[in-house]
């Protein structure tokens, strides 16, 4: 199947209404209270819902059919009719959905509006978003999608020049992510992802599409998905994120998708914490319950000029649940760690010592976490002889 063209390039009509001034800071932007009357939004149009919060746009910008969306004012849409009828192997027509942040210019209030995060602190745990929908599946061709959009710069007035970073929670109808696949079966931030990539014209589109279908996540790690994209050289660091999106590419049909929630929680005060990108004080010991043990296998994932991803499978082999977990190396050389996500970490010299993040600590028996990593070298970046759990 030949891969689909660029997305989404076409520039959102202004807002015509003033939005309300929202804190940014820890805040989680969910359904307003009040139920307001029910607008219809087709083609190119978009409402602020939520007090502002967020926008839905119904961005059909590449059909000329018929295709419209509705919404109550909170922070929910379902598309209400749709004719599109594009080919599998080409564009979608459309793609209705709501977003955080700012869209070719079109910003919502606070969040990443008022805090476009740079990917260099965009540590795990750093944004998250929940999202649930209702798909109808039947003959209509589409996906179930976010769209997370990368800038060079804080703010633009256009297209992102950095990266778009899709996640495919679903699809129906036979279609697939831009680009090729060029990793399966990867583990990030708790759920399995086969990984496409493609260079658009401007830009990198990296999609990250769910090997296990869902309708709904809760606190997806924004942050997580990032920094492993970052570490396969499709996102820089210096980048920022700039608008979380949530919608469905419609290639045919459609009619009856919705999503009933939606939300962005922008500083960390979402359930999942914050690990540091750089070295910390080490956390106390962690104390394993019941019959537990634990093993660690390192391996390197990537490698390039002065430089290599690695990363250590944490895994129980006990017979009672793990309640945290400690590792520890040390390389034979000076490779020195630049990021990792999934844990703690301090460096002293060659010696490695990573704790458990809140979030991947307890492991049931059999049951696996995979701490990543960046690393620089000169030289010969040799393993370490042994990785250590406790």
């Amino acid at each position: 199947m030949s891969p689909r063209v660029s997305i989404r390039t076409r520039s959102a009509l202004a807002i015509a209404a003033a939005l309300a001034v929202v804190a940014a800071g820890g805040a989680a932007f969910g359904i307003s209270g009040a139920q307001a009357a029910t607008t219809s939004l087709c083609q190119e149009q978009t409402a602020a819902v939520a007090g502002g919060s967020y926008i839905v746009q119904n961005n059909e910008y590449d059909s000329s059919a018929s295709e419209c969306v509705s919404t109550d004012g909170n922070a929910d849409f379902t598309v209400a009719n749709s004719s599109i009828a594009n080919a599998t192997n080409g564009s979608p027509g459309s793609y209705p959905s709501i977003y955080q942040g700012c869209h070719w210019g079109s910003c919502s209030s606070g969040g990443l509006t008022a805090t476009p995060v740079q990917v260099s602190k965009l540590t795990p745990g750093q944004v998250t978003t929940s999202w649930s929908t209702t798909q109808p599946g039947g003959s209509s061709a589409y996906d179930v999608a976010y769209d997370v959009w990368f800038n060079k710069t804080p703010t633009t007035s256009g297209q992102p020049n950095c990266t778009e970073l899709m996640v495919w929670l679903n699809h129906n109808g036979g279609v697939q992510p831009f680009g090729s696949q060029v990793a399966g079966g990867v583990s990030v931030g708790g759920h399995s992802y086969n990984i496409w990539e493609g260079a658009q014209s401007s830009w990198d589109t990296v999609s990250y599409s769910m090997t296990t279908p869902a309708t709904s996540v809760s606190n997806l790690d924004v942050g997580a998905l990032a920094q492993d994209a970052v570490s396969r050289g499709y996102l820089s660091s210096s980048c920022y994120l700039i608008d979380v999106e949530a919608g469905f590419e419609l290639w045919q049909g459609g009619a009856g998708l919705a999503t009933s929630s939606f939300s962005v929680t922008v500083g960390g005060s979402g359930s999942s914490p914050s690990p540091s990108p750089t070295p910390t004080s080490p956390s106390p010991s962690p104390t394993p319950s019941g019959a537990a043990a634990c093993s660690a296998a390192y391996s390197v994932v990537n490698s390039w000029s002065g430089g290599f991803q690695g990363q250590v499978v944490v895994k129980n082999t006990g017979s009672g649940t793990l309640n945290g977990w400690r590792l520890g190396w040390t390389f034979p050389g000076d490779q020195a760690i630049s990021n990792l996500w999934n844990g703690s970490y301090t460096q002293s010299g060659p010696s490695v010592a990573v704790t458990s993040a809140a979030y991947n600590g307890s492991l049931a028996p059999g049951a696996t976490a995979t701490v990543g990593f960046t690393a620089s070298y000169t030289g010969t970046n040799t393993a370490p002889s042994a990785a250590t759990c406790t």
